[in-house]
């Protein structure tokens, strides 16, 4: 169980970079989870850690040790795929301690391993199948014991869940939760998924366009993003933001016909456009405003309404209770400007 320290890593195909000079430390028995668009970097700074693409400038430390130009088989990781790439013809437990058995360790040493992966992961009673007899989520379970047994210094997951419907995804995510807690690894895990990131991770590094746009814990991010992107890629649905300018008493809002009284310590001067960002659950709808009802989703417990704004822009509310009623014609929406938060409306940082 090992930290892993990267400083000011670059990777270029050509004349063309993808990581700009990333710098971060991964704590001893941390999970961390690289978040972000597709095309952000996330995969390909994941697989400079593997030692699977050559770093092309900066350093990369595993468990105090430089492994930059190392093979993969000498850093001390193990990688877990999107796709499963499990032998067919062999047992769970043969694929599971096949990597042990290329590199010649001893058959009992080889059977109690697999024996303690199983038992964590239960899966036990699946050891004599083959993988045409195993649900998706078994095969990648699978997987992840073939990790375990090799009993790395750094788990590394590639978007593992993303060949998973729905349900098992929810399975697998608190399984993998579970694995964690259970065995006390460096775990590093990349997805596209913020609710994936939010519920897994202890750390979470987002990325744009191969630079970390900001690092804290799920809740950090969620509560005091640095600028606009991370404000809108944390939390579900994401927040709404809406074009305004300071005036003397505020932030003039022309989508929802409102003067904001919203207050921080750097307000720009009167006359300065900014955006005003607020999450679904803080707005509640009112009978009298501006806004149309486009559509209404209902889940049960919750609703989030979708309104449209003459501005063209769109708001999502969160609606519990008796906000859950269908809404038709035009309506309003009001929230404490205290929940609100600013940003510039060219650099996109927040204005605190």
């Amino acid at each position: 169980m090992h930290g892993v320290t990267l400083t000011d890593v670059i990777k270029k195909y050509g004349e063309t970079q993808v990581i700009h000079g990333v710098d971060l430390e991964i704590a001893n028995g941390e999970f961390c989870v690289f978040v972000g668009p597709s095309g952000c970097g996330k995969s390909t700074l994941l697989r400079m850690i593997a030692g699977l693409e050559e770093t092309t400038g900066g350093r990369i430390d595993i468990a105090g040790t430089d492994v930059t130009h190392e093979d993969p088989a000498e850093r001390g990781v193990a990688m877990v795929f999107q796709t499963y790439a499990l032998y067919p013809h062999m047992t769970v437990e043969e694929n599971m301690g096949f990597g042990l058995k290329m590199n010649g360790h001893p058959k009992a040493e080889i059977k109690a391993k697999v024996a303690e992966a199983s038992r964590i992961l239960k899966l036990d009673e699946y050891l004599s199948r083959k993988p045409k007899a195993l649900s998706g989520g078994q095969r990648q379970r699978v997987a992840i014991g073939r990790a375990i047994v090799r009993d790395p210094d750094v788990f590394l997951f590639d978007e593992p869940l993303s060949n998973l419907d729905a349900e098992l995804r929810v399975e697998m995510r608190v399984e993998i939760a579970q694995l964690h807690k259970t065995i006390g690894a460096t775990m590093i895990y990349v997805t596209h998924d913020q609710v994936e990131a939010m519920t897994l991770a202890d750390k979470i590094v987002v990325l744009r366009k191969g630079y970390i746009e900001q690092v804290g814990s799920p809740l950090h991010l969620y509560d005091d993003p640095d600028n606009k992107f991370v404000a809108g890629f944390i939390g579900s649905p994401a927040m709404n933001f809406l074009n305004g300018t300071v005036t003397n008493a505020g932030v003039h809002v022309p989508a929802i016909d409102q003067t904001i009284p919203v207050t921080v310590a750097a307000m720009p001067a009167e006359g300065t456009p900014v955006t005003l960002g607020v999450r679904p659950q803080d707005m509640e709808i009112t009978a009298v405003g501006p806004l149309t009802c486009d559509i209404t989703e209902h889940l049960g417990g919750v609703s989030y309404l979708y309104l449209d704004a003459a501005t063209g822009e769109r708001l999502v509310v969160e609606a519990r209770e008796s906000g859950r009623n269908d809404t038709s014609g035009t309506v309003g929406v009001t929230f404490d400007p205290a929940c609100a938060m600013l940003f510039d409306a060219t650099s996109e940082a927040r204005i605190r």
